[in-house]
């Protein structure tokens, strides 16, 4: 009989849970040496289980989970949650910028494909989110789109059009656009960044999370329409759930 495979102390964040029979649930999670996972949690809504309070959005853990079968298989089996502690649930804006990223996360990342150091941002982005960001809220989402994009394969170069490979000229202005890139603006884009800014986020990008967070803070009113219309074009339809949500609060 062979013995199942044991991930051990996983660092992970829960991005989503559903019910999977009366006191079970599916849990989607990213990990940081496994990428994004999905487990099942016997017996977690159970008032006795240990999960229960544990296996909450927007807090570090370390997951330990059996693979199943031959480790082939989607889902695979929790056997044990730790709470890592360090900083408490985000709230009001915050908590629904957390859930919009961890919707982000869901669509857009392929199962067992690791990106440790996306994880890291995020992991850096969540503890932003649990200390009233305020003012650093924006740049802070506008970081993490960036970054997002880019480890999966979707964020063109910025200091080039797209199109034609050409370096950015420094006298113009540039927007990005879902089906073309970054091009040059015309008087109908109603957003656009000067060909350094472009050029600055590619160099923060390449640098790390701290530079791109430090490069978006002067331009993310501006980046904000450019990344999300990329966003969703990504994603698909439907709109997000939390951008829809968030939509209709701005609305009351």
């Amino acid at each position: 009989m062979a013995v199942a495979k044991r991930v051990s102390d996983e660092p992970a964040f829960v991005l989503h849970s559903y019910d999977w029979s009366e006191s079970s649930l599916i849990l989607e999670v990213f990990c940081r040496r496994q990428g994004r996972v999905a487990l099942v949690a016997k017996g977690a809504k159970k008032p006795t289980s240990n999960f229960r309070p544990v296996l909450l959005p927007l807090q570090p853990l370390l997951l330990t989970y059996t693979l199943s079968g031959d480790g082939s298989a989607d889902i695979h089996t929790l056997k044990g949650a730790e709470w890592v502690g360090g900083h408490v649930m985000p709230t009001g804006d915050a908590l629904l910028s957390g859930m919009y990223l961890n919707e982000l996360l869901l669509r857009l990342l392929a199962r067992a494909d690791a990106h440790a150091a996306l994880f890291d941002a995020y992991a850096g982005v969540v503890r932003v989110l649990a200390s009233e960001p305020g003012d650093a809220l924006e740049p802070v989402l506008r970081s993490f789109e960036l970054l997002l994009l880019r480890e999966i394969g979707l964020l063109p170069s910025l200091d080039a059009e797209t199109m034609t490979f050409e370096p950015l000229q420094a006298a113009m202005r540039y927007t990005l656009v879902a089906e073309g890139g970054l091009r040059r603006a015309s008087a109908g884009d109603r957003v656009a960044l000067p060909a350094s800014q472009w050029a600055g986020l590619q160099a923060a990008l390449d640098t790390g999370y701290t530079a791109t967070l430090r490069a978006c803070a002067p331009v993310a009113a501006e980046l904000k329409p450019q990344l999300r219309a990329l966003l969703q074009y990504h994603c698909g339809s439907p709109v997000l759930r939390t951008r829809q949500l968030m939509m209709d609060l701005q609305a009351l």
